[in-house]
């Protein structure tokens, strides 16, 4: 039997449970890599002051949408191709792979512009404070004018996941990852004899780690997934599959843009305490990468599965899938719930905190982690919306829980005069988002997935 119909049975025989683990497992695995060297450039920046830490919290919401502009583009090729392969178009397949291409790299030299002439300004406008402005300008101009690796790493890894071979998106998230964390030290404190660069060393550490991934990515494309087929006349723009890979990934971006704003937002509300609140939410996000991110693995390879049997007709096997990844991201994120309640403490105390930071940290932890599997749910649903090609749900659900919801919530919170007020819009909004997730998820049951059962 081929490698082809190999793979078709994998996506469209194997049985479900086995399938979501045997795809889901090597990318939460990465994934819990990927949180490890995001915890760790904290830990090692945290060492030179707390203002570089409140620099590297400012410059989240830029490498946020450097993320998702690469994930919706990565998801909407994905999406199709995994979609083209189950209806056996392999035309159509090879055009999204080589579409895929050519739109990331347009989008990279948009942020290679930005990283020459927009993060100034960007910082001016959010910090007073030299430090925090000098050191996240150094850290987010080297990010984002070296930005081709991590759109490459990306795209090159959903290629891999939309045929089912996610064991080399593990090996080349992990390696990234792993060589990050061993140049943090390095480059940041100066080891082995090299000279300290601070928070420009994470910077430098950053880009090598996600440079190496890409070139493992496209390597692994070329040599082992076959049924990606890279060629010049793939390359070239075609308006149907612009559009198809569009109609997934622009509410994918959409939901991380809307994350960016959110997150920026946040920080002028946090800024308007000290700067120590603003340091306070950036740790936060690394540290509960630990479980959305093995959530986001699982996601991804929902995805996979559902549109690969939505274009096969087998809906049994769309609603089986749905079943199982809801009751492990819950368990993962109720698991999440539990360290934040009871170990808060110890997971700040590894960020040289001050008495301040460690107060207000206590509170952030505690209260915002009651959301968590609320959003285990709603993320696990919204799988179902972009692999059936309804990503505008997701979008809405994010606008929900990120802009219409929390940062109206948490500023009004702020007017409280109380800091630790502001950490309750979160579980707030993902109530409300939850909703509405759960109204969206019955429409699209009733127009897509049942049908197919007659």
């Amino acid at each position: 039997m081929s490698e082809k119909n190999l793979q078709e049975n994998k996506m469209g025989v194997m049985p479900v449970g086995r399938l979501l683990a045997n795809m889901a497992l090597p990318m939460i695995l990465s994934m819990l890599v990927q949180a490890l060297y995001n915890v760790v450039d904290s830990i090692y920046v945290s060492q030179v002051s707390e203002s570089a830490v409140t620099a590297l919290s400012l410059a989240f919401p830029v490498q946020n949408m450097q993320i998702g502009f690469a994930v919706g583009i990565g998801v909407g090729v994905n999406s199709l191709l995994s979609k083209s392969l189950g209806e056996k178009n392999q035309e159509a397949a090879n055009r999204a792979a080589g579409n895929g291409i050519v739109l990331m790299l347009i989008i990279t030299a948009v942020f290679m512009l930005f990283g020459i002439f927009g993060v100034r300004p960007y910082y001016e406008m959010q910090s007073n404070v030299t430090e925090t402005v000098e050191g996240g300008i150094a850290y987010s101009r080297i990010c984002c004018v070296f930005t081709l690796g991590i759109f490459m790493e990306i795209l090159g890894e959903r290629l891999l996941q939309s045929t089912g071979r996610t064991l080399y998106t593990m090996v080349t998230q992990s390696t990234g990852a792993i060589i990050n964390i061993l140049l943090d030290p390095i480059l940041i404190h100066g080891w082995l004899g090299l000279p300290a660069m601070g928070i420009t060393g994470a910077a430098v550490a950053t880009v090598i780690g996600q440079w190496v991934a890409a070139i493992m990515a496209l390597y692994f494309n070329e040599k082992h997934n076959p049924e990606v087929q890279f060629g010049r006349r793939y390359a070239k723009l075609d308006g149907q599959t612009v559009g198809s890979i569009l109609t997934v990934g622009v509410p994918s971006i959409v939901m991380n843009g809307i994350g960016s704003i959110m997150n920026f937002g946040m920080n002028q509300i946090l800024q308007g305490f000290t700067e120590t609140a603003t340091s306070v939410f950036g740790i936060y996000f690394k540290l509960q990468s630990f479980f959305f991110m093995p959530l986001f693995g699982i996601n991804n390879a929902t995805i996979s599965i559902i549109a690969f049997n939505y274009g096969a007709r087998k809906p049994e096997r769309i609603t089986k899938t749905l079943k199982i990844a809801c009751a492990c991201a819950v368990c993962l994120m109720t698991f999440g719930l539990f360290v934040f309640q009871v170990f808060p403490e110890a997971l700040l105390g590894l960020f040289n905190p001050s008495p301040t930071f460690l107060e207000i940290g206590d509170a952030a932890l505690r209260t915002i982690s009651w959301s968590f599997p609320i959003a285990a749910v709603c993320i696990s649903l919204s799988a179902c919306f972009q692999a059936l090609g309804n990503g505008m749900y997701s979008t809405i659900t994010s606008l929900c829980r990120q802009l219409l919801v929390l940062l109206p919530v948490a500023y009004l919170l702020s007017l409280t005069g109380q800091v630790n007020n502001v950490w309750l819009s979160y579980p707030i909004a993902e109530v409300v988002s939850g909703s509405v997730t759960l109204f969206f998820f019955l429409r699209i049951y009733r127009q897509k997935i049942k049908p197919l059962f007659a």
